[in-house]
């Protein structure tokens, strides 16, 4: 009852400001909306709805202005128009005292902070929503950029994922028709993402791991980071000297080949993703830099996404058969991976596919936006039934970033169309017929390293009849009681019928 209470009175302190600033719901719930258009009523402020409601966020603090981005990469529940919109707010919040800032990093890391480094600038570089960058130097002379976690900000952000929760929960059941976006769902992925983002151990080891997945090729570089100075709310690494990828005109004049930046930032797209499996989620220009020779070098790991194998292929057959207007194909992987329910038309799902791409692969090369493609596919999925797919509309997001990028680097240039070979290649690697038979052996390995669990789980099953009285056959009792006995381990005859069922399962047609 209490907490109700406080999510009531929250809600209500949230809708003023949404009224305010004249900003809409994000989506349609008849009572919120009433409600919000009787606080609002003669109010007009100018801009977009979007505009609006991210000015709005902005004010409402670091949980909403995290939500705004998130809703950012969600055409499919606030259009593409609100989604653009948002995609522009900026994570920019008044930096917080440098006292405060002291006094946490030599909380986490129980030393004063004169034995930490040897000088500790208390004018930040750069404040957001859940933390503030200082520039420090250490007793042996190395620059590093200091992470601090926003003070009670753990706390803050527990209270309005509080509020989301009930919120998401009383609009479903107000709503019925809006369970297939799965809001509840999508705040609780939503909330553990950003309580990674508030322990910086997992932002030092997500940069650990992409310095692993890129070691060897110097094209693109991770800031090294100091683990001896890094904490839950403190994260020290590399400072980071260079340009930052979008200022193209300074770019040139320090010598720089705008067009191999981009063919580098392309490369290391695709690796990423088609590579690894593990992609930086907000590579915007503040995060990716140009190095005195040419390189990318990439900062601020807190937003991070990974798609697995079966992920990777589906995106790979997508983007080329929207390459090569093979419309029936992309639908087809749709179904075959399972995003399209199977009572489906799959001619109309073609259909749709190209209603979609027609107009926008129907530009000139270098205005083709695949992460516009994307985003109306995902806005179409209401007709069709599909599941939000949330490892899908982070890349969306990571892809339009990369897209924005790219244009400023050289507007005449696809970055797709530059990462098109290895597309292909890896499409060749991966899903060719070796690629298809390795895949088979695994899957057989897979089964068998499961069937002693699987046995001991019939076992388990036949004991539990066998002693609750349940009536089996003669033969099942006698061979389970001689095994009981130490009459040997699994039976042959267990053994062969779960390794055929294996067989049929992964060669079946």
């Amino acid at each position: 009852m209490i907490r109700a209470i406080r999510n009531l009175s929250r809600a209500l302190q949230i809708g003023r400001v949404l009224a305010r600033h004249d900003a809409p719901l994000p989506f349609d719930v008849p009572l919120a909306a009433f409600g919000l258009a009787v606080l609002r009523r003669g109010r007009h402020r100018p801009g977009r709805p979007g505009e609006r409601l991210a000015e709005a966020l902005t004010e409402l603090g670091p949980t909403f202005i995290k939500l705004g981005q998130a809703l950012s990469i969600r055409s499919d529940l606030v259009g593409e128009q609100m989604a653009a919109d948002l995609s522009k707010l900026q994570d920019r919040l008044a930096p917080f005292p440098a006292d405060e800032a002291r006094r946490i990093i030599e909380e986490d890391l129980g030393r004063p902070i004169e034995q930490l480094y040897r000088s500790f600038d208390d004018r930040p570089v750069a404040a957001a929503s859940i933390a503030q960058v200082h520039f420090a130097v250490t007793h042996d002379g190395r620059e590093v950029a200091v992470k601090v976690l926003r003070p009670n900000i753990e706390a803050a952000f527990q209270r309005d994922i509080n509020l989301l929760e009930w919120l998401a929960e009383r609009a479903e059941a107000a709503r019925p028709g809006l369970r297939r976006l799965r809001l509840p769902e999508t705040v609780e992925t939503f909330a553990a993402s950003v309580k990674m983002e508030m322990d910086l151990r997992f932002e030092a080891a997500a940069a650990a791991e992409m310095s692993e997945n890129f070691a060897g090729d110097p094209t693109f570089r991770i800031p090294a980071i100091d683990w001896t100075r890094t904490a839950r709310r403190v994260l020290t690494l590399e400072r980071v000297i260079g340009l930052p990828v979008d200022e193209r005109r300074n770019m040139i004049a320090a010598g720089h080949d705008a067009d191999e930046v981009l063919r580098k930032t392309a490369e290391a797209f695709f690796q990423m993703v088609f590579r690894d499996g593990f992609f930086h989620a907000d590579m915007h220009p503040g995060n990716l830099f140009i190095d005195a020779t040419g390189n990318l070098v990439a900062v601020d790991f807190g937003i991070m996404g990974r798609i697995d194998r079966r992920t990777q292929r589906f995106l790979g057959q997508m983007l080329i058969g929207f390459l090569n207007g093979d419309y029936r194909k992309v639908a087809e992987v749709h179904f075959e991976a399972g995003f399209v329910p199977v009572g489906q038309s799959v001619d109309a799902f073609t259909q749709a596919c190209r209603s979609i791409a027609e107009p926008i692969l129907g530009c000139p090369l270098h205005e083709i936006s695949i992460a516009k493609l994307l985003g109306q596919l995902f806005a179409i999925t209401e007709t069709f039934s599909m599941q939000t797919q949330p490892q899908l509309l982070l890349l969306q997001k990571s892809m339009l970033v990369t897209e924005g990028i790219g244009r400023r680097l050289n507007p005449n240039v696809n970055m797709w169309e530059l990462a098109r070979p290895l597309i292909e290649s890896w499409m060749i690697r991966h899903m060719g017929p070796a690629a298809r038979l390795k895949d088979m052996a695994v899957d057989v390995w897979t089964a068998l390293e499961k069937l002693p669990t699987l046995v001991r789980a019939m076992e388990h099953l036949t004991a539990s009849a066998v002693e609750g009285g349940i009536k089996l056959h003669p033969d099942t009792v006698r061979d389970f009681t001689a095994r009981r006995s130490g009459g040997g381990g699994f039976p042959w005859l267990a053994w062969g019928t779960a390794v055929v069922l294996a067989l049929v399962l992964v060669f079946r047609p």
